[in-house]
């Protein structure tokens, strides 16, 4: 059976730093590149970190149906997850690992209810999480505020996911995520 490893978490909670590590294990698994209409951001690559493609164009794919779930995150800015990825990673056989936001992890989960877990990235406190981010220097203080207000909301879709692991330190974090993700694909 093709199983899919969901991860989501508020930004700055460390899912993509985890899931980085994960991908190092020999899990069988692939990085579902999701699909984004905002500019690139300075070091990131397109078809590697996401398919960029403009907000018109992803407008198409969304009255085509070319995404199994799809989410406008910020004002015209949205993201999503083609089909066609899907499919391509499935075709070479292996499963599916995924950093994605909360709405559209709990849309691939209710899509996928059997073959699937969801896990939830959980900041130790909001504090925290306005720390990380202020440290990485990717954002302003008005898009830090934003994503802190967003943060609070995906925190509360947190009980609808099938785990939850608290980062509040990264390599305990890590193991727990190699714990769940072993025994979810029978791993021995």
């Amino acid at each position: 059976m093709k199983k899919l490893i969901i991860i989501s978490a508020p930004s700055g909670a460390g899912k993509t730093t985890l899931i980085k590590e994960i991908l190092k294990e020999n899990f069988n698994l692939e990085f579902s590149i999701s699909t984004c209409s905002r500019e690139k951001r300075k070091g990131e690559i397109d078809r590697k970190d996401y398919y960029f493609i403009s907000l018109k164009k992803f407008k198409e794919k969304i009255k085509e149906n070319a995404f199994i779930e799809w989410e406008e995150v910020y004002k015209n800015n949205f993201y999503g997850t083609s089909n066609d990825e899907i499919n391509r990673i499935w075709e070479k056989g292996k499963n599916i690992i995924f950093d994605i936001d909360v709405i559209g992890a709990l849309n691939i989960k209710k899509q996928f209810p059997k073959n699937s877990i969801a896990i939830f990235i959980m900041p130790p406190s909001i504090e925290e999480l306005e720390k990380r981010l202020k440290k990485r220097s990717t954002d302003d203080k008005k898009n830090i505020l934003k994503r802190i207000k967003k943060a609070k909301d995906e925190i509360k879709f947190s009980d609808k996911f099938d785990e939850i692991i608290v980062n509040d330190n990264l390599q305990e974090a890590l193991i727990k995520l190699k714990k769940l993700i072993k025994k979810f694909l029978d791993f021995k």
